[in-house]
């Protein structure tokens, strides 16, 4: 994904450690998408046709999970 896309409204960006792994999850909001990523970019996970409400609700799941939400304007290695 390109710097420009990540900086469209409605695409968040996760990160958290677990298992002595780093994982990140991209949410997007307009195409209804989650994907959860290793740290070699590797797809874990990605669900597609969700509803608005059904990402908002797993983004306030990780947000009840203290995961760290990248701002804007930040690049992901300023969190690690």
């Amino acid at each position: 994904m390109t710097v420009s896309n990540m900086t469209t409204k409605g695409i968040k960006i996760w990160i958290w450690v677990q298992n002595n792994r780093i994982l990140k999850a991209i949410s997007n909001r307009e195409s209804g998408t989650i994907s959860i990523y290793d740290e070699c970019d590797n797809i874990i996970l990605r669900r597609t046709g969700l509803s608005r409400q059904q990402v908002k609700t797993i983004e306030m799941i990780f947000a009840t999970y203290a995961l760290n939400k990248i701002g804007d304007r930040k690049e992901p290695y300023t969190y690690l």
